[in-house]
């Protein structure tokens, strides 16, 4: 019996809208607006964070990164700026630890980027704004760098400062196009360079746009320190062996650093740790206030809604208070009218919801199609949540209004014209 008032009020609330399309249209527009906010948002929010998590995982798997201040997501202190540097005595005692696989120190140099400035040549070709990379010779293992063509240098090239080098993808594709590089001499800055591999390309955080690693000479970190012995702020990657390893190895490195640098028990580190997680952290920092204006941008909608709900149900029952009080006269409970007209309300903004819903996957979709590097996603939870709260928005603005008409006098309903 429940099941078919139910029914019968669903029945009698479609017909309502019908009846009065547009008027029922702009009550349920603040829904509409409301669940496509919530919709359109979280499916860029998700797929932004898709593309954060990918290059996080480009960055290396089962990686620590180690430098003298923290990079991601703080402003350094004077204090940080001016600690001791990390050395590559450092880089080889790491790779004593236990669970320690490989170890790296790298050095950058990345020279002003300027109209008519050269980093390398080849020949007539000449590339500008290239980063000249020292590694160690484990860099490749620690990167997971893999190669085009040729192979990366190894440490006796790197003890006697070799002349040789790896070329980013976009460095070669720059200066040889698709000719193989390898044994030929390249001029880098002020000396020649035989080229001994070529690397793949790197992944791009967003869009398909080049990636500015790409674009990047791999040196002997001996042979590096002869081009540019000024450069000294030595960053250190660490890989280790298993992910469940993850708390212990840090706790090692933290370990082994503290004492090697000298740091008193009560002192804080004078170095930082931290790993692809970093990046994840930080872009989950940032959401959360995109999360947050989202949900504001989305209560407006949807109170409005809630608001344009009970003004239509309120005259609803002014519309329609004959036929309630034919229906009280005929056995009808208050109940039974409270169900009514609850069930009207909720089926109002339950549409409101389902076009929201329809119309935010639809803009997703056009935004997935257009040449920006969002890739949007739509998101179960978010689809759910944006439906159950529309229908919540029913059932409490449309509650007054229910109970007025409930507890319309039957006799005083059936005198009204």
């Amino acid at each position: 019996m429940a099941q078919g008032q139910t029914r019968e009020s669903v029945k009698m609330a479609l017909d309502t809208l019908k009846t009065n399309k547009l008027r029922s249209g702009l009550t349920i527009l603040g829904i509409v607006i409301g669940v496509t906010t919530v919709i359109t948002i979280s499916s860029i929010i998700n797929g932004v964070n898709n593309k954060v998590a990918d290059f996080a995982d480009s960055m290396g798997s089962n990686v620590f990164w180690v430098f003298h201040f923290p990079v991601i997501g703080v402003r350094p202190t004077t204090e940080q700026l001016t600690r001791k540097k990390l050395t590559l005595e450092d880089v080889m005692a790491l790779r004593t630890l236990p669970h320690v696989v490989a170890a790296d120190g790298g050095l950058q140099h990345v020279g002003q980027f300027r109209v008519g400035a050269v980093s390398v040549k080849y020949n007539s070709k000449k590339v500008a704004g290239t980063i000249l990379t020292g590694s160690t010779a484990e860099v490749g293992d620690v990167n997971d760098l893999t190669f085009l063509e040729g192979r990366l240098f190894t440490e006796a090239e790197d003890e006697r400062g070799a002349h040789v080098c790896g070329l980013g993808y976009d460095t070669w594709q720059e200066l040889f196009g698709n000719e193989s590089p390898i044994g030929k001499e390249i001029n880098i800055e002020s000396g020649m360079y035989t080229v001994i591999g070529v690397m793949d390309k790197r992944k791009q955080p967003f869009g398909s746009g080049k990636n500015p690693q790409d674009n990047q000479v791999y040196l002997p970190m001996g042979t590096f320190h002869n081009l540019h012995p000024e450069d000294k702020d030595l960053w250190v990657s660490v890989k280790y062996d298993d992910a469940k390893n993850k708390p212990l190895v840090e706790e090692e490195i933290r370990e082994l650093l503290r004492i090697r640098r000298k740091v008193k028990v009560e002192a804080p580190d004078n170095f930082e740790i931290f790993g692809p997680d970093s990046l994840t952290k930080l872009w989950g920092d940032i959401t959360q206030y995109l999360v947050i204006f989202m949900i504001g941008v989305s209560c407006v909608g949807l109170m409005v809604g809630g608001v344009g709900v009970m003004n239509i149900m309120l005259v609803s029952v002014t519309e329609r208070t004959r036929e309630i009080g034919i229906r009280k006269a005929l056995g009808a409970t208050k109940h039974n009218i409270l169900i009514q007209f609850t069930t009207e309300a909720v089926t109002l903004c339950s549409l409101g919801g389902v076009i929201g819903v329809l119309l935010g996957a639809f803009i997703t979709w056009i935004i997935s199609i257009l040449p920006i590097p969002l890739s949007p996603s739509l998101s179960m939870t978010w689809i759910l949540i944006g439906f159950s709260v529309s229908c919540a928005i029913g059932l409490i603005f449309g509650i007054y209004p229910a109970w007025k008409a409930a507890n319309l006098d039957p006799i005083e309903a059936l005198r009204y014209e």
